[in-house]
């Protein structure tokens, strides 16, 4: 039996998130997930960025479709902007959102 892979982020959130690349669960509501636990715990701020396409790939062992992926999940929540050219951001919480 091949044990599964599984990364811990190794950022400075110290939240114990762990990616199971042979879970049931796919890899890019994973990292979505984990991402959102980060902006949840305030280790990502409002307007600041979140980790590239290129950091999420490096850090979770992921393909750059899968990080892409996550980024498109977690603006589909409303969690964070794109600003073409620039980044992803963590979006300003809304009055409704409160």
């Amino acid at each position: 039996m091949v044990p599964s892979r599984q990364l811990w982020f190794s950022g400075a959130w110290d939240g114990r998130s762990v990616i199971d690349h042979d879970g049931p669960t796919p890899l890019y509501v994973q990292v979505a997930d984990t991402i959102e636990a980060r902006i949840q715990a305030g280790d990502l701020l409002p307007n600041r960025p979140i980790p590239s396409e290129n950091q999420l790939v490096q850090e979770y062992g992921i393909a750059r479709g899968t990080a892409r992926k996550s980024i498109q999940l977690l603006r589909e929540r409303r969690l964070v902007v794109t600003v073409v050219g620039r980044g992803t951001y963590v979006a300003t919480p809304t009055d409704d959102q409160a």
